[in-house]
């Protein structure tokens, strides 16, 4: 894919029209951005008319797109904090925050507490013990479509990609495999509101932020009085200074687990078959000799996908960033799928090489506290899924253009027709 030219007084980050647009208008306007205005001040998003949202708040931000800034900012989160309205570009209002006040809109101490409680449930040995099911897993996805589609083709997304962090994120956190569809139906929810195929209004995701955070407080709840082999039950029993999770934390928690759990490696999956798919020469060496490219092949796969495509800071004094003054108080958003396609970082950015290496990407984030915490796990999942496709159906190609998500948070892909 090539970039087009777009004048840099054209963009508009904040137009949902800028996100409905191809991607290589999009892409373009932020290869403009980085060389020309790198911290850039956009006003804030607008409201479709006759939609109230009050996700759209009005307040303007600061645009960074250069990956030495975002690198800066994030690694000085005592300067560029997550709690002061929370990590979307608009604050969010108090009824939703109640549902996603998790670790990734807090600060230290506090934010280092309750990680430190998470992460005993996404230690080196936790993630080992999940590593056979993973496997399994993916041979049980693929077994799936083989059976149930005789005519070879099905929708790539749904039947593939979702499926395997779905179950494994379920499996980890002791969900039921009976509700894994209703998991599947909330993550799409939440994840895309503004998208008339998920949550066109607001309502639809308070109503279900409200199903999901009811679920998970009783889940949780259940674990206290049950506990079992899985991280819900070791997510409500650790403790860390003597302090446990309440079932409102860990309703929290929840909703962010398995959405992250769940979407972005979902995703990931999806747009790397289509990357393979339209450089049939990268999937041939890579299938060639599996083994031998699957760490870089998952890294290039991560990069181009860049999932999550922004998160929002607030500057907690006035500062500076490449030169721009930036007041207390001001939103500075990260966006970070420009810095996977910063020229400075990456050779030929816009070229999908699955050998690519260095590849300091930041589709899990620019270091700093709030790097990915489940890191490791997407990285054996897309490895794992891709290992199975290759040695089970190494003509499986995508044969349609994607739907993608209407959003400025999510690199996501709807729906992706594939034959084999």
């Amino acid at each position: 894919m090539q970039p087009l030219d777009v004048p840099l007084g054209e963009i508009d980050l904040s137009s949902i029209d800028f996100w409905l647009a191809p991607e290589e208008y999009r892409e373009g306007a932020f290869r403009t951005l980085r060389h020309q205005e790198p911290v850039k001040w956009f006003e804030g998003f607008r409201p479709l008319e006759g939609v109230d949202n009050p996700f759209f708040d009005g307040r303007g931000y600061w645009s960074l797109t250069g990956y030495d800034d975002i690198w800066h900012a994030s690694r000085n989160p005592q300067l560029f904090c997550s709690s002061r309205g929370g990590v979307n570009i608009a604050d969010m209002p108090g009824e939703v925050a109640e549902f996603f006040g998790s670790m990734i809109a807090m600060d230290d101490p506090k934010h280092a507490r309750l990680r430190g409680i998470v992460q005993k449930g996404f230690t080196p040995k936790m993630i080992a013990k999940v590593e056979d099911y993973v496997r399994g897993k993916a041979r049980g996805v693929v077994d799936g479509i083989i059976e149930r589609f005789p005519e070879r083709q099905c929708d790539f997304v749904e039947e593939v990609a979702a499926l395997l962090p779905l179950q494994i994120i379920c499996e980890m956190m002791g969900i039921p495999e009976a509700d894994e569809k209703q998991i599947f139906h909330w993550t799409n929810v939440i994840l895309g509101v503004g998208d008339p195929d998920f949550a066109p209004t607001f309502d639809d995701l308070l109503k279900t932020s409200m199903e999901i955070y009811a679920y998970a407080q009783a889940l949780g709840e259940d674990r206290l009085k049950n506990p079992k082999e899985d991280i819900t039950s070791t997510l409500m029993h650790a403790e860390v200074d003597g302090e446990r999770l309440s079932t409102q934390e860990f309703g929290s928690f929840f909703i962010l687990l398995v959405v992250a759990g769940n979407e972005t490696t979902r995703n990931a999956i999806s747009w790397g078959m289509k990357m393979l798919t339209e450089h049939p020469d990268q999937k041939a060496m890579w299938f060639a000799d599996y083994d031998r490219h699957a760490k870089t092949a998952a890294e290039e796969i991560v990069r181009w996908a860049t999932p999550v495509i922004h998160f929002r800071r607030t500057a907690t004094a006035d500062t500076e960033i490449g030169g721009v003054k930036i007041a207390e108080g001001d939103k500075v958003v990260y966006w970070y799928n420009s810095a996977n396609r910063d020229e400075t970082k990456f050779d030929d950015p816009y070229r999908f090489d699955i050998t690519r290496d260095p590849n300091p990407q930041v589709g899990y984030g620019a270091g700093g506290p709030h790097f990915c915490l489940g890191a490791n796990l997407a990285r054996r999942e897309i490895t794992v899924m891709f290992e199975e496709i290759a040695r089970r159906l190494p003509t499986l190609e995508i044969t349609g253009e994607p739907a993608r998500l209407q959003s400025s948070f999510i690199h996501g892909i709807k729906r992706m027709p594939c034959a084999w």
